[in-house]
């Protein structure tokens, strides 16, 4: 088998912008073998500008509106890192991170549109609400949504500050699904007020004079109020205070100025306009930071300045895919010039559109609707329905960083785009070695543990008499008098592709044992498989992988003692922890007794899930459930049962919830279990990932445990129940505790648990009394009844 080409170069991506989106889709489609690919945002759904208004309105649900970025990211064999970039490290080239070690860089690309600028008017940071960023804005236009919904008869004022194209279409579309909810609730006659605020003369100053008078016009026609010549001088609770002294009442103003740009764009020393707007040359390449790229608002072309618009963003896609790899490749790069005129659709919220391109207008009429329509839609499409990219001779394409090939498709937008025909980034061309010559170099391995050592506070226990600090053949660990060792290992591929993440989610699956045993943590020792890349680039990987197992392990109070690093095709990672605990105290899989009831403390469904993502068939927002869960540990969960007199108490991991509850029947006394499937909580989408036949590749093993159901064959009644019977069988990845309580404490240690954060608990199944040794098809000695 060939192996993975190794990762000798690292582009990233800040934003998951128009231009970056399509210039993922194009990498997806002609990737580069040996760069690693990552792509940072704090948003996962990227919304498309055209048919943001129609969102409003009522027209578009979410989905159709949002370019889910985790299964494009997928689909471009990128690192996807959850994060808010805040700033550049340019001398070293790494990018700074609200909540996450900071990331290498050698080439960058900076997408992450911009704000409207508030700052300067009093009362608007308090008062206003920004269109962007857009996700902050549509969370609160649906709470006030939901508001006229369950109140319809209360009078609404709303204040739009901005006339050009964004405040005229939001007017248009605000008033269209209000009317409509009010009209729904039976309440049209309720006063709803909307005004427009512009400091200009005329609406829409970038536009004809002949489509500012129609859309005016259309403005007025429809009960707007227009506020021309009026400068919003602060912003109050209950309404706007303009410059000439004019009060304008209302009870929630919208802000959707002239655009802002991110501070630390600028205090990062790139050249940046008046505005703060980083300053880029034809190849849309930084004018003062050749590594660095910049596309869409947040960009101004130097040369060919246009309007902070979405159709702007849109055809920088392209070019930007074109430069980003040719920089990669060494090659010059290719100037480009956007199109000075252009045309815009206004949607007016009634399934109605207005068309303008200097200097005709036209309309409005339904049928520009349905082409403005059709067009958002084709463009979504490209996105919704990702083209399957398959290897040679080995069925759909996995996504190993750096290990694709190159497809012989079409590109998004361009069909006929000349590839650069340069040999790729070159490495050592030597056979990867096994045994201890697969082992990672003592210096790389030294630099990163450096690395963690700087990035996190130190954390010593007096029981760890030789560790990391002191290094040696082993690690010398201390027993306390009284107390016993308690041991466990895991270790496993990755199943994110952020190397920060997946190492919290290791050490949490590893401490799980731990804690369901009542053991406290003490240390760790780590192995880790690294793809193979160069030094520098093992390097990066390898200090945030062991940055986040090393957060985890010391919020549980437990250190890091020692480990070992190999290379191989993908990353993995697992620990051996070991815990401390008094041997009269420790919990058991067995001790279930008639009469008590199983608590499960998180929701099912991350092998489904993880599962569907492979296959880039589930939602981005499923795989966040996911993972939050994943990264929350269980050691406050175990300290609730113990406190309230658990029996007994596991983990489900990888056997799925049937799988270790059988576990608990096999260690315990001979009982039976009486299981309540509708009471299992699911994470969101697993039933419908299963529903869709999304099995992990353990499922069939697992499903061996369904012998010990009754009448599993012959089809229990409660399996006609909302949640799948499948789901039983699914292999959790940091899975919740499964502890077993007294009956009379059940209700207070379900509460504690809800109160401590796990919301998702649930009382789930009772022990009853075996009833004996009977044929095989009744209630057996030790077996599970689903009601």
């Amino acid at each position: 088998m060939e192996a993975p080409t190794p990762i000798t170069q690292d582009l990233v991506l800040i934003g998951g912008g128009h231009s970056h989106a399509i210039a993922l889709r194009m990498w997806g489609m002609n990737p580069i073998p040996g760069v690693r690919l990552t792509l940072i945002t704090d948003v996962m759904h990227t919304p498309y500008s055209g048919m943001l208004p129609g969102y409003v309105a009522g027209l578009y649900d979410f989905d159709e509106c949002h370019i889910d970025l985790r299964p494009l990211a997928r689909f471009a064999g990128a690192q996807l890192i959850g994060d808010r970039a805040v700033g550049l490290d340019l001398a070293q080239n790494r990018v700074l991170c609200a909540h996450h070690p900071a990331i290498a860089f050698d080439w960058l690309s900076i997408d992450i549109g911009s704000t409207p600028a508030v700052s300067t008017v009093p009362g608007a940071a308090d008062y206003a609400i920004p269109v962007k960023p857009i996700s902050q804005f549509l969370t609160q236009w649906e709470a006030i949504v939901q508001q006229v919904s369950e109140q319809p008869q209360n009078p609404l004022r709303l204040g739009i500050v901005g006339g050009g194209a964004g405040g005229v279409e939001l007017a248009l579309n605000i008033r269209a699904r209000l009317r409509q909810v009010l009209q729904q609730a039976g309440h049209l006659d309720t006063p709803l007020e909307i005004h427009l605020v512009h400091r200009g003369r005329e609406i829409l100053p970038e536009r004809s004079p002949g489509m500012r008078r129609k859309m005016q016009q259309i403005l007025t026609q429809r009960g707007i109020q227009l506020h021309l010549g009026e400068t919003v001088a602060a912003v109050e609770p209950d309404g706007l205070r303009c410059e000439s002294g004019r009060w304008i009442e209302c009870d929630r103003p919208f802000w959707v100025t002239q655009a802002a740009a991110a501070p630390w764009l600028k205090d990062s020393g790139l050249a940046t306009d008046d505005r703060g707007f980083i300053q880029v040359n034809d190849c849309l390449q930084s004018t003062s930071h050749p590594q660095v790229f910049a596309a869409g608002d947040v960009a101004t072309m130097i040369h060919h300045p246009r309007p902070k618009a979405g159709v702007f963003a849109v055809r920088q896609g392209k070019p930007l895919f074109e430069n980003l790899q040719r920089a990669v490749l060494g090659n010059p790069l290719k100037p480009f010039v956007p199109q000075k005129e252009f045309l815009i659709l206004v949607g007016l919220g009634d399934r109605a559109a207005v068309a303008s391109r200097e200097p005709w207008s036209l309309g409005p009429t339904p049928w520009l609707w349905r082409w403005k329509d059709r067009i958002d839609r084709r463009f979504m499409e490209k996105f919704s329905n990702l083209p399957e990219m398959r290897d040679e001779g080995s069925g759909v394409r996995g996504w190993g960083l750096g290990n694709k090939t190159r497809p012989s498709l079409p590109l998004l937008l361009s069909p006929s785009l000349p590839l650069p025909n340069t040999p790729t980034p070159q490495y050592p061309n030597t056979p990867h070695c096994a045994g201890c010559g697969s082992k990672i170099g003592s210096q790389t391995l030294g630099r990163a543990l450096k690395r963690v050592r700087a990035e996190l506070p130190e954390l010593r226990r007096e029981d760890v008499l030789l560790g990391l600090d002191a290094p040696d053949d082993a690690a010398v660990v201390q027993v306390p008098v009284g107390r016993v060792l308690v041991q466990t290992v895991d270790y496993f591929r990755a199943l994110v592709d952020d190397p920060f993440v997946f190492g919290q989610i290791a050490a949490n699956h590893a401490l799980s044992d731990l804690f369901a045993m009542g053991a406290s943590p003490q240390s760790a020792l780590a192995i880790a498989t690294l793809p193979y890349a160069t030094d520098a680039k093992q390097e990066e990987t390898l200090f945030h992988l062991l940055a986040g197992a090393t957060k985890t392990l010391h919020a549980a109070g437990a250190v890091l003692i020692g480990g070992h690093t190999v290379e191989g095709a993908e990353l993995a990672l697992g620990f051996t922890c070991n815990g401390l605990a008094e041997a009269s105290h420790l919990l058991h899989k067995g001790g279930l007794r008639p009469g008590d009831v199983l608590i499960l403390t998180k929701p099912l469904g991350t092998g489904t899930l993880f599962a569907a993502e492979m296959q880039r068939q589930a939602k981005g927002c499923w795989i966040e459930g996911a993972i939050a869960t994943m990264l929350q540990s269980n050691q406050t969960a175990a300290k609730i049962f113990r406190a309230h007199g658990a029996h007994a108490c596991t983990d489900v991991t990888g056997f799925g919830l049937l799988g270790h509850l059988v576990e608990m029947l096999q260690a315990s006394e001979p009982v039976g279990v009486q299981l309540n499937l509708s009471a299992l909580p699911l994470l969101p989408g697993a039933a419908e990932t299963l529903q869709q036949g999304f099995r992990s590749s353990l499922h069939p093993q697992n499903l061996a445990a369904a012998r010990w159901v009754q009448d599993w064959e012959q089809g229990s009644p409660s399996r006609s129940s909302e949640i799948p019977a499948d789901i039983l069988f699914d292999p959790q990845t940091a899975g919740g505790l499964l502890g077993c309580v007294p009956a009379e404490t059940a209700p207070d240690c379900l509460s504690a648990l809800h109160q401590a954060g796990y919301p998702e608990s649930r009382a789930i199944a009772r022990v009853v009394p075996s009833e004996g040794d009977v044929a095989p098809q009744g209630w057996s000695q030790r077996s599970v009844r689903l009601v």
